[in-house]
């Protein structure tokens, strides 16, 4: 199995794309990597490249470009050459941590989306309280949507769910503002329709509020709203542990506390730790792409990579395309 890394994307790069590929081809034995990028600044930091090959360009996409017209003009940027090897079959899934427009249009354009597949989502596994995450998709690949592209989504989710995340039946909620049926606006009120009737576990209305408790395995929404909801869990997490950050350093009693309550708050900041559980997955396209987080460090690479690898492993890809077929024979 090889995965193609694109080793100039995100905020650390090319540092811990390296890091990160290095860790994973020690854990896993089955594994080869091919970072695409700058070959001179990736050997600074590769120490070790068992099973770890570069393709060399010097192109890159910035966060600045706009993504369409950047994925068309910059043929040999690290991020489209990433994503051709998979096209061109000479890797079996990409990442980056780059311009996630651009990563979005790349796997679009050059990987290709599966026939029936109307909307590809990108869907992020979050955390919960109790550690087990959830699946929120879309969170920004269609700012509109419509109820059969919730659907979609929800069947692409369950199937992400059952053959990574190892759940046999996943609970799928519709994001709405309240949990009864009648709740919601027209979208929401015709999703919840389809997907009673589609067949999954579906649990019916969630509400944000209940997210980070678990409420459900895979909750489904417009990229507008899934996107808005992602950034302010983003947000208050991170507001959240700098207060508490500023309140147990404040005095010598303060420090004392946080000294006893140190492996519980470590414990709580692994719990609410998006590296742990890998990138983005960009769903409903021909072959893996995930979209890890612009900060990703080492650890947070790794797992995107553990989690390309799982995709590849269990045909996620291949089963979301017969679902659909079948889907559609059914109608």
């Amino acid at each position: 199995m090889k995965i193609a890394i694109d080793a100039m994307g995100g905020d650390h790069a090319p540092k811990e794309p390296v890091l990160g590929a290095m860790k994973a081809v020690m854990e896993f034995p089955d594994l080869e990597i091919l970072l695409v990028g700058d070959e001179k600044q990736i050997k600074q930091h590769l120490k070790d490249n068992t099973r770890i090959t570069i393709l060399h360009t010097e192109e890159q996409i910035l966060g600045t470009d706009e993504p369409v017209r950047a994925v068309r003009r910059k043929k040999n940027a690290s991020m489209v050459l990433a994503a051709r090897q998979v096209a061109d079959g000479n890797a079996d899934g990409c990442i980056s941590a780059g311009n996630t427009g651009a990563l979005m249009a790349s796997g679009l354009f050059v990987v290709g989306r599966i026939e029936g597949i109307e909307r590809p989502a990108l869907a992020p596994t979050l955390p919960t309280v109790a550690g087990e995450g959830f699946v929120l998709l879309d969170v920004g690949a269609n700012s509109d949507a419509r109820p059969e592209h919730l659907l979609q989504f929800a069947i692409m989710g369950s199937i992400y769910a059952q053959q990574v995340r190892g759940l046999a039946s996943p609970r799928v909620g519709l994001l709405n503002i309240g949990t009864e049926e009648t709740k919601g606006n027209d979208l929401t009120k015709q999703a919840f329709g389809l997907l009673k009737d589609s067949g999954l576990n579906f649990i019916g209305n969630v509400e944000a509020r209940d997210l980070l408790e678990g409420a459900a395995d895979i909750v489904v929404t417009d990229g507008f709203t899934g996107n808005m909801v992602l950034k302010t869990i983003e947000g208050t997490a991170f507001s959240v542990f700098k207060m508490l950050k500023e309140a147990l350093t404040s005095s010598l009693k303060s420090k004392l506390a946080a000294g006893v309550l140190k492996p519980e708050l470590r414990d709580i900041k692994m719990k609410m730790d998006y590296s742990e559980y890998g990138g983005a997955g960009l769903f409903g396209l021909k072959a893996p792409v995930i979209k890890a987080h612009g900060s990703s460090d080492a650890t947070a690479f790794f797992s995107a990579i553990r989690q390309t690898r799982i995709m590849v492993q269990h045909n996620v890809a291949g089963t979301i395309k017969e679902m659909i077929e079948a889907a559609k024979t059914a109608e």
